[in-house]
């Protein structure tokens, strides 16, 4: 597939559809609550609203605050752009490495940490520091899970790694896909803040992490953030769903009759992992904040065992 072909569906599919994955799973929130809730749509709203607001700037901050929300929705569509929804649609001529991918998201959240600091705000700070605190405990597992894929596929390449696990299909579902899609979902979890890391949508200031970051932020500066957020989310669900989920092998017609079904199943895969993410926060509460190694420990304890059965498997 050519790679204009590839970028086009890439934005239609990730960037296009993400805030529709916020809207779902407030939406099953909410009516596991017994409650209406806002619309599925009603993050596309908010964006539009906030973009036709103009940014309130201190005038403490440097340029550091103005350029983060550029910088983090830029590093957010560029990680989009290198995890496909489809093997099928894999393109021509752009790159793709896990390391690579992880330190792209890695340079927004640097962003996102200096900017907090940079209008002197106490939250911002707090919040920031609590961020580096949390990235760092999840690192590990990070790591150990992106060499493990290395080693089932011979490469660390997204493409090669998502064209192995399609080949294989179901028959390699097993101890070891199912230990490191549970350290992947924690890391899932950490990296997009959510319950029971993270609350996003608390008014808690003394509670708060990513939004504490963000709470001088408005207009579409904030529209930025939030996009960029959402953005990141869909990809590391995209990341997720077409490694440990690979259902293209049964897809057996070619042409764009096969790509569409391909999406198709994308589709329905990702409102699986929406709904099993949404159900995690109905089920679960906030954990204290020194209580978050913990998480993280797991997290890794799974990765590592993964990578312990995949020697004891045979390297099969």
């Amino acid at each position: 597939m050519s790679t204009i072909t590839y970028l086009l569906l890439q934005i239609v599919m990730i960037i296009l559809l993400a805030p529709l994955v916020n809207g779902v799973i407030g939406k099953i929130k909410a009516l596991t609550q017994k409650r209406t809730g806002a619309p599925v749509l009603q993050m596309y709203f908010d964006l539009h609203k906030l973009m036709q607001k103009s940014a309130v700037v201190s005038d403490v901050s440097s340029w550091i605050f103005r350029v983060t929300p550029y910088i983090v929705f830029g590093t957010a569509v560029v990680a989009a752009m290198l995890v496909p929804v489809s093997v099928r649609i894999l393109p021509d001529s752009i790159p793709g490495d896990m390391i690579m991918l992880f330190y792209i998201l890695a340079l927004g959240r640097f962003f996102i940490c200096l900017a907090a600091l940079d209008t002197g705000s106490a939250f911002g700070g707090m919040g920031s520091s609590r961020e580096v605190m949390i990235s760092s405990l999840i690192e590990p597992s990070v790591i150990v899970v992106i060499f493990t894929l290395g080693l089932i596929s011979k490469s660390t390449s997204v493409f090669i790694i998502m064209e192995t696990m399609a080949q294989r299909g179901s028959s390699f579902i097993g101890p070891v896909t199912i230990l490191l899609f549970l350290a992947m979902l924690m890391i899932l979890i950490a990296e997009t803040s959510r319950i029971p890391i993270d609350d996003p949508a608390t008014h808690l200031e003394l509670t708060m992490v990513h939004e504490a970051m963000i709470l001088e932020y408005s207009g579409r500066h904030l529209a930025l953030m939030e996009f960029g957020a959402v953005i990141k989310q869909m990809m590391l669900m995209t990341l997720m769903v077409n490694i440990f989920l690979p259902l293209e092998s049964f897809v057996t017609v070619a042409g764009f009759p096969g790509v569409a079904l391909s999406l198709l199943i994308y589709l329905g895969k990702m409102l699986v992992l929406t709904v099993i993410i949404a159900l995690i926060e109905v089920n679960t509460v906030k954990v204290r904040f020194f209580s978050i190694p913990n998480l993280a420990a797991l997290s890794f304890i799974l990765a590592f065992l993964g990578f312990m059965q995949y020697f004891v498997l045979g390297r099969s």
